[in-house]
């Protein structure tokens, strides 16, 4: 697809002008209807035609953002913190004689999972190229990852966007998530982290309890759902993705598996008959690990979790003033819009069937003069955005009416 014919700026200008839900954008990162710090001292990056960057812009309401959107005319632009300053006039509050200082106070918690991240498990794509069957790996990340956060951490006022290519974000604007500091994100992050190291590492799971030469160690509580959601979606994976078909495939999985006797046994089998599926050899790995003791079995498990637990790319969520693509903007490859995603329902989601910006622009010529995102398949999407401000609207006046009971008590 020419990202030239789909987001050239003709087309972009239209976009902001007729489409883009400003309001409900202002709504959500100011958590009220009135203007406020959380987004008036909010900083605004854009993308300009030719990469040009620019930082540190502000604005005091919905109508100032999409003026400069409009006047601009981004390929995108990305979101950062509440400063303790108006980004705009950052040089003066970092000056000696001012005594004040320019420091993110405030942020969503964000995460970005990426399909290339996937592409030592997958076989369907590969790098920008992505899929019904490849984004069942995404839908699983979306499912362990949300019920960690609202479980663990007791986070509910989660945004899940679509990347509008190859992955997806989410945004979380609990007011703990948003006062949280750059080393407890880095805690959250670090303890929602399973996957690490390179290519040279096959085993990449390494989060069990202490252990004995028989035993090897509890899997962490926290971990139980990820387990129980990644063998849920195993046999259908195999089946789909035959991570084991290749040589290479079942030797990196015979890597991970910790008794020498069975992967022998296995390699001298798989080698003569270099065709069995993935399902089969499977199959045929956990009768060998059957009743040889707690550390096999234990392994059959970490493999599961190497193959589907969520990959997170930990920097984006570890600073305060990390930037992140704003939603609804359009993905200047594809053309797609970057929508919010259900987590209910994210396994139907199919990510080349989102609407792109041109056949927006469609639906509006054809609804006919003084129509708006409200007459496009943009609606439900935009919609679902509301209905998540709304909840969080709630969390304010409760917190609110908290706060006055608290304080007439005290003056009591």
């Amino acid at each position: 697809m020419s990202d030239s014919a789909e987001t050239s700026p003709e087309v972009m200008l239209q976009f902001y002008r007729m489409l883009y839900p400003f309001k409900s954008i202002f709504t959500w990162l100011n958590q009220e209807h009135t203007p406020k710090e959380l987004f008036t001292n909010r900083e605004f990056a854009f993308t300009l035609q030719g990469d040009v960057y620019l930082r540190y812009n502000c604005f005091s309401n919905a109508e100032e953002l999409k003026k400069q959107v409009c006047a601009l005319n981004p390929t995108r632009f990305e979101i950062g913190p509440m400063y303790s300053s108006r980004p705009s006039e950052r040089k003066l509050a970092r000056s000696v004689k001012s005594g004040k200082l320019f420091t993110p106070l405030k942020r969503e918690l964000v995460f970005d999972i990426d399909m290339t991240d996937y592409d030592g498990v997958r076989t369907c794509c590969t790098s920008a190229g992505i899929c019904e069957r490849c984004w069942a790996f995404i839908a699983n990340a979306v499912r362990v990852l949300d019920s960690a956060l609202r479980t663990q951490f007791g986070y509910h006022q989660l945004l899940w966007v679509y990347s509008g290519r190859r992955g997806i974000h989410l945004w979380v604007s609990d007011d703990e998530a948003m006062g949280l500091t750059d080393e407890l994100r880095r805690a959250v992050v670090g303890a929602l982290t399973v996957i690490e190291g390179g290519k040279e590492m096959a085993k990449k799971v390494n989060v069990r309890g202490i252990g004995t030469k028989s035993h090897p160690g509890d899997l962490p509580p926290s971990l139980w759902h990820a387990r129980d959601e990644g063998k849920k979606m195993w046999q259908p994976l195999l089946d789909d993705q035959e991570c084991f078909l290749s040589e290479d495939g079942w030797r990196t999985l015979l890597k991970l598996v910790p008794d020498k006797k069975i992967v022998e046994t296995l390699e001298q089998r798989w080698e003569k008959q270099p065709g069995i599926r993935s399902s089969k050899k499977w199959v045929e790995l956990e009768a060998e690990v059957k009743g040889t003791g707690a550390r096999n079995m234990a392994a059959l498990d970490d493999i599961i979790l190497q193959y589907t637990y969520p990959r997170l790319d930990a920097e984006v969520s570890k600073h305060r003033n990390h930037l992140l693509k704003a939603p609804f903007c359009v993905h200047p490859k594809t053309g797609r819009v970057c929508v919010p995603v259900d987590p209910n329902y994210v396994g139907n989601f199919n990510p080349n069937a989102v609407p792109t910006v041109m056949q927006l622009l469609q639906e509006l010529d054809k609804a006919g003069e003084g129509a708006n995102w409200e007459h496009t398949s943009l609606k439900p999407y935009v919609d679902m955005l509301d209905r998540h401000v709304m909840g969080i609207l709630d969390d304010v006046r409760r917190r609110e009416r908290a706060r006055a009971v608290l304080q007439n008590d005290l003056n009591w």
